[in-house]
Order: structure tokens, then C-alpha cells, then sequence
């Protein structure tokens, strides 16, 4: 039923996964993308055209332009996380905090001294769940300014406290480029984290649970 929504495209790249549960969960994702911005285009889903950047991000074709939608999404383990705005560029990243993960030695390769020293400074008890907000807003970040993985992620800092609305605490080597975005937790049930950023500081977070 998925496979039916999907460009010729996306099913290539949803062949492309090992797994038939990855496969599964690419072609529901994308598909489900596509029934959600068929309801603000009002367009049949099948009929919605995207481009990617240079990095890769997905947005609507030029020919949805005068819409002024932009979205991103994410998922992992057995859920989708979904962020749509108007006329604002935005990244969104989904966690499950199941797997097994050496905490310490992956904050040494990827995080920040500063975000080091936050993660070290908690109990061990507490180090796992901060490594995941951590991980998040940090994928949030860098999604929504388009750059990937090309960014470094020791170039800039974020808060690992949990509920924090305003997490994007330092950029290098611009430090005004942290007062252009609002990188704030994001709700995604029990068992998962994540994370939302987006250009601007004045826009407010609607979802499924917090109006």
C-alpha cells in the first residue's frame, strides 16, 4: 500500500535497504510524508515532487513553491517524527534510546569539550539519557541548516538538560549564528527523544500533545 504512494525514485532508494524491516520503514515514512503535505497542497500524493540539496535534504519541487512548506522528518526504532512550517527552515531528529551505546567514547569523537563536561559532571545513571539529548539537538541542528554531516559537530555547543527550549548554547566560528535559530526538545513518547530547530527565535511548537 506504501510502495503505491512512492515515487519511482523512492522505491529505488527503499530497494536499496538489506533489510525488509528497513525497507519498511523507509516506504511508510516517506509515504506518510507524502499523505500529510498532500492535505496542506491539495494534491493527490502521488503527484507531490521533491529536490534535494547538495547535502541531500529533501523539500517540496519548485513547483509547490508558492506553498512556502518546509518539513523535515526523522525515525528510528518503530516511530516517525514529522516537522512542518511555513517560510521557516527547520530539522527535526527522532531517537530511540534502546540500543546498547559506549556513551563515553562517542561524546569523545563527536561532542564538544563543553558538552563533554556536561555528560561527565552526571551520574552514570543519568549519562545515557543525556547522551540522546545531546545526539538529538545536535542532528537538529545541523538538518535544519542544511549542512549535514559536512558541519563539524565539535563546532558548536548544546545544552543536555532535559526539557530545554532554548538548547543551542555556542557556534564556531560565528558565535552570532546561534542567536538566528531555536533548537529546543521535541516530545516523541516513551523510549524515544528528540529534538527540533528552526531559523528565528519567535515560532512556538504545536504538537499532538503540547498546544
Amino acid at each position: 500500500r506504501w510502495q503505491q504512494i512512492l515515487s519511482a525514485d523512492e522505491q529505488k532508494r527503499a530497494a536499496r535497504f538489506h533489510f525488509a524491516k528497513d525497507r519498511q520503514h523507509f516506504a511508510s515514512a516517506r509515504a506518510i510524508l507524502r499523505m500529510i503535505l498532500s492535505g496542506y497542497l491539495g494534491i493527490d500524493p502521488t503527484e507531490i515532487e521533491f529536490r534535494y540539496s547538495q547535502k541531500e535534504k529533501p523539500c517540496l519541487a519548485a513547483r509547490h513553491a508558492e506553498s512556502d512548506i518546509q518539513f523535515n522528518l526523522s525515525h528510528s526504532g518503530g516511530i516517525a517524527l514529522y516537522a512542518l512550517a511555513r517560510r521557516m527552515e527547520l530539522g527535526v531528529d527522532v531517537e530511540w534510546v534502546g540500543r546498547e551505546i559506549e556513551v563515553e567514547s562517542i561524546a569523545r569523537r563527536f561532542f564538544s569539550e563543553s558538552e563533554q563536561q556536561q555528560l561527565m559532571n552526571l551520574v552514570q545513571s543519568e549519562r545515557v539519557g543525556a547522551f540522546y539529548r545531546c545526539w538529538t539537538r545536535k542532528e537538529a541542528y545541523i538538518k535544519a541548516t542544511g549542512d549535514g554531516l559536512s558541519l563539524p559537530l565539535s563546532q558548536f555547543d548544546v545544552s543536555l538538560q532535559p526539557g530545554a527550549k532554548d538548547c543551542l548554547i555556542a557556534t564556531r566560528p560565528d558565535s552570532r549564528e546561534s542567536n538566528q535559530w531555536l533548537l529546543r526538545e521535541a516530545p516523541a513518547g516513551a523510549g524515544y527523544v528528540a529534538a527540533i530547530c528552526g531559523r528565528g527565535r519567535a515560532w512556538k511548537l504545536t504538537s499532538w500533545d503540547e498546544p
